[in-house]
């Protein structure tokens, strides 16, 4: 038995094909399927069902599977100890992300990044949430960036920062460009939200509870994209986040962009590594860095209105102190799993 032969069992319990294993192990796929024999073989017990169209694990292959995963992560992490000690800031770092976050945020932290730690290869996976924590427990990725909660005591969070919701709606809805808008004021409103699995449309469904507003229950979009052009195109309104709004984001035509005041809907960013992961030092710098963005991109009141500008009639250089706060959660976020 090898590591290599391990590796191979591991692939092919993931992507259930041969094929498609032999792939992802950048080997043939006869020679994928000649070293499961021999491990068949040396071990005495069968470990694929090979149905037709279709490769099962046996009850064997289960058990010894999740035994591989944990030989092969803690492989990982012996590599990982010792390039740390070698310099401890290079390396390739596994990031994943989610959909509704990811294009939004990465654009105003890769330069930073990249100055700050010139040596790191960062490797980024877009999943849903459910599939992020599943690859971070089978060591698939070193760190993911969440939203809270996540209730998993083997993970150690790092609070990044609080994202503020703010009101798309069409130009000339009712609620379009409202002062002192409230949660309060979506009472009775149909809201267009996206599919289930994104944390997004659950944190949207909390708002609506809150504010005794409901779901366009005929349409559910794929992605943020989606609901902007639906809003342009006079079908509804919804929730986007603040940074889906802000530039390089390019303005959509017809879409009015609508800031709460009091206790804005929110969602609080954090991200999470396993508590035994080697690169627990070099991932606190990585926090350091995504907790370092501009406060003028967390701030609803700048990004809302065709122009970008705030409506409180602020001085030049004065924060106002719903921006102040962005760092810290308020009073009500809304809270959930991408």
């Amino acid at each position: 038995m090898n590591l290599r032969d391990l590796t191979y069992l591991v692939a092919l319990a993931d992507y259930r094909h041969f094929g498609r294993a032999a792939d992802a192990s950048f080997v043939s796929q006869p020679t994928l399927s000649t070293q499961i024999k021999k491990l068949e073989a040396e071990l005495g017990v069968t470990l694929i069902d090979r149905a037709p169209r279709k490769v099962l694990l046996t009850d064997a292959g289960e058990q010894i599977v999740a035994r591989a995963r944990n030989v092969l992560h803690e492989i990982a992490q012996i590599k990982s100890i010792a390039r740390q000690q070698q310099d401890p800031e290079s390396g390739t770092l596994r990031l994943g992300i989610f959909p509704t976050l990811g294009p939004y945020l990465l654009p105003h932290v890769l330069d930073r990044l990249r100055t700050s730690l010139p040596r790191l290869e960062l490797l980024l996976t877009e999943e849903k949430t459910e599939s992020l924590l599943k690859r971070l427990h089978a060591g698939q990725l070193d760190a993911a960036i969440l939203a809270q909660p996540i209730h998993d005591a083997g993970l150690r969070a790092e609070f990044l920062f609080e994202e503020p919701f703010v009101l798309a709606t069409p130009s000339g809805h009712a609620l379009a460009g409202k002062p002192a808008l409230r949660v309060a004021d979506l009472a009775h409103q149909q809201l267009l939200l996206l599919e289930e699995g994104h944390c997004l449309r659950d944190q949207a469904l909390e708002v609506c509870h809150l504010s005794n507003a409901s779901e366009r229950s005929e349409f559910r979009a794929t992605s943020l994209e989606t609901l902007r052009q639906m809003v342009a195109m006079n079908v509804g309104i919804t929730l986007l986040p603040v940074l889906a709004v802000q530039p390089p984001i390019a303005r959509t035509a017809n879409i009015c962009l609508t800031a709460f005041q009091g206790a804005h809907p929110s969602r609080r960013l954090a991200i999470f590594w396993r508590k035994t992961s080697a690169l627990h030092e070099l991932l606190l710098k990585v926090a350091r860095i995504f907790q370092s963005l501009p406060v003028a991109l967390l701030d609803p009141c700048a990004a809302s209105h065709p122009t970008g500008r705030s409506t409180n009639n602020r001085q030049p250089g004065t924060e106002p102190a719903q921006t102040q706060a962005l760092r810290q959660p308020s009073k009500a976020p809304v809270q959930g799993r991408p």
